[in-house]
């Protein structure tokens, strides 16, 4: 029998998942709060937060990746790109919560999800 036919491995791997976006979600977090105290003392311009936002992306869903390749051992970049997507709809909903209906898709619709499932998968191949 395989390790995850199990139905507490399936709990256990879904608890590791979500620990493992919570923590890309935290990194997100500090990270934007480190940006926002350089952006008040040192007035950056919009073209280098743009560049920050992007790599914290990239690092944000490269470490959940990275996790979740680490425990699953198989099809690594997959599961990086799991947690890539699945950090992605977390953007969108909590984009949707806070702008409202219309704001929602963007003009970097596309580019952020490429952005987060590609992050992903770069974790999930490096683990």
């Amino acid at each position: 029998m395989e390790r995850a036919n199990t139905v507490n491995d399936k709990k256990e791997i879904s608890v590791c998942m979500l620990i493992y976006l919570l923590i890309s979600l935290c990194i997100t977090a500090l990270g934007i709060s480190i940006l926002a105290l350089l952006l008040y003392k040192l007035q950056l311009p919009l073209q280098v937060v743009s560049v920050v936002v992007i790599l914290l992306y990239i690092l944000s869903t490269g470490a959940a990746g990275l996790l979740a390749g680490k425990k699953m051992q198989v099809h690594r970049f997959l599961w990086g790109l799991l947690m890539g997507v699945a950090y992605y709809l977390v953007l969108l909903i909590v984009s949707y919560v806070y702008h409202g209906e219309g704001t929602v898709v963007a003009q970097s619709f596309l580019t952020t999800f490429f952005l987060c499932a590609g992050g992903g998968m770069l974790g999930g191949m490096l683990s």
